[in-house]
């Protein structure tokens, strides 16, 4: 069976997403934090006080990477972890005031990545990729 990368949806998005990535990272750098940091923030700018297996659920990554991950962010200050109240075996994870301060700016430099890189496309083109983008994510979780 012969593999012809450029029709290979698997390393076409992969490709897409080092490039979308590599944008990001360069734009959120000065702000102290790092491409694998963000989906974190993200999760938490939208719900704060979420345990460690919410963020799994939600982010689709692995356990350990995960943990690593928290722990360098907890390092920077850029989230606290607490016990939760009604169950000690389970931590919450919140935002701290540095990482409530660059929400703005993060969530700029996220809108203007985007724009950067889709501007080949027309905004029809964009909704459709959004929502095919969306639908193969539900598929593929739900396997």
């Amino acid at each position: 069976m012969k593999f012809d990368k450029d029709e290979s949806a698997g390393y076409l998005v992969n490709h897409m997403a080092r490039l979308f990535a590599k944008g990001l990272q360069e734009r959120i750098a000065p702000l102290g934090i790092v491409i694998g940091q963000f989906p974190i923030l993200l999760e938490l700018w939208q719900k704060d006080g979420v345990s460690q297996k919410e963020l799994l659920e939600n982010l689709d990554v692995e356990q350990a990477t995960l943990a690593n991950t928290l722990n360098r962010m907890e390092r920077d200050g850029l989230i606290k972890r607490t016990k939760h109240p009604a169950d000690a075996r389970i931590q919450q994870i919140w935002l701290t005031d540095l990482s409530k301060q660059i929400q703005g700016d993060a969530y700029q430099a996220a809108h203007t990545q985007n724009e950067v890189s889709l501007a080949v496309l027309e905004e029809a083109e964009r909704s459709q990729l959004m929502h095919l983008m969306r639908r193969i994510i539900d598929g593929m979780r739900t396997k």
